[in-house]
């Protein structure tokens, strides 16, 4: 559902430039949850805009649903639903009134879009305060809203970018029940997170991201035998004192594994 092939994207132009995302390749599949993971500056959110179309590559390409990110934008975010920390909840619209607006946006025709609200007010409980306005909502009741906003186009693909960030126990805990849910719909989901710790319960497989470096890629078991660390957390401080000097493969990895 997502490929990503040998993507770069450098900001600046001579000695002075700056590689932010360097030869980066994975796929993702569908019914399965990717975390993109890396610390602040490694090339996570500039990786999600290229997925997007909303940034072009210099060079490489990202695929989404067939459609080439670089050729085909609108159809891309057309197949694509984005959950963000900065959530672009509009105060003066109810909740209801929201998603209908989106909808709207994704050419989703409105007999559909009603049907499509009703069911997601009640897959995320959201009938109690759905019909007031955005800005009296509490902070678990806005999380909630833009996970359906998410969905509202049916989209096959979710990127997540740093879903938990500002979020307490609770609202991570919300937000792995709406992983479990995308899970369950066969989405092919991007999780970019800085939080190793919660990225190690939400996600199927890993890609760790490193000054713009795809370092290792693989499943938790696969990623251990590769890296000879027990935790994301341990093989990150590992990196940071001394990255290696290759690109990621995932077939080594399985066959390490294995």
């Amino acid at each position: 559902m997502i490929r990503i092939r040998e993507v770069c994207k450098n900001f600046g132009t001579g000695p002075k430039a700056v590689r932010a995302v360097d030869r980066l390749s994975f796929d993702v599949m569908p019914g399965e949850v990717f975390g993109l993971l890396g610390p602040n500056g490694a090339g996570k959110t500039t990786t999600l805009r290229m997925i997007l179309g909303l940034l072009k590559p210099d060079s490489g390409h990202a695929e989404v649903g067939g459609y080439r990110t670089d050729r085909d934008s609108l159809s891309v975010r057309r197949c694509v639903g984005l959950v963000s920390a900065n959530d672009g909840i509009y105060p003066w619209l109810t909740g209801r009134e929201l998603l209908g607006f989106f909808g709207d946006l994704y050419g989703v025709p409105p007999e559909v879009a009603a049907t499509r609200i009703d069911r997601l007010a009640e897959e995320f409980d959201l009938k109690k305060f759905f019909d007031r306005r955005c800005s009296t909502y509490s902070t678990g009741q806005r999380q909630r809203v833009l996970f359906a906003r998410g969905l509202v186009h049916d989209p096959p693909v979710m990127l997540l970018d740093e879903p938990t960030r500002g979020m307490d126990i609770v609202g991570t805990q919300s937000v792995f029940e709406y992983l479990t849910f995308l899970r369950q719909q066969s989405k092919a989901v991007i999780v970019s997170t800085h939080r190793l710790d919660e990225a190690q319960r939400f996600c199927d497989r890993f890609g760790l991201l490193f000054q713009g470096r795809l370092e290792h890629i693989g499943t938790l078991a696969e990623l251990r035998e590769a890296t000879h660390q027990a935790s994301l957390v341990d093989m990150f401080v590992a990196m940071m004192k001394g990255p290696s000097d290759g690109h990621a493969n995932e077939t080594s990895l399985s066959e390490a594994a294995s």
